[in-house]
């Protein structure tokens, strides 16, 4: 896993950082997860995919590979 650098509204940080704490949820499992639905998003919206049942097993393969991270990834 790779360590990265991201510039965020300080206050944006603080109130994303409080949610987690509080809901006991990773920070950068989140911002992970997010990301990984918006490459879904992407990829399901280019002509590479225009067929459903493409898209279908795309999204399919992507759900199964964040699930296999950790056993509580479902609630990240």
């Amino acid at each position: 896993m790779a360590l990265k650098t991201f510039n965020i509204d300080d206050q944006i940080y603080k109130e994303f950082s409080q949610y987690c704490k509080k809901n006991g949820i990773s920070m950068s499992k989140k911002v992970e997860n997010f990301f990984k639905e918006e490459l879904m998003n992407i990829k399901l919206s280019t002509k590479a995919y225009t067929k459903e049942s493409d898209r279908n097993e795309l999204k399919e393969n992507l759900q199964q590979d964040s699930q296999k991270e950790h056993p509580l990834s479902k609630y990240c």
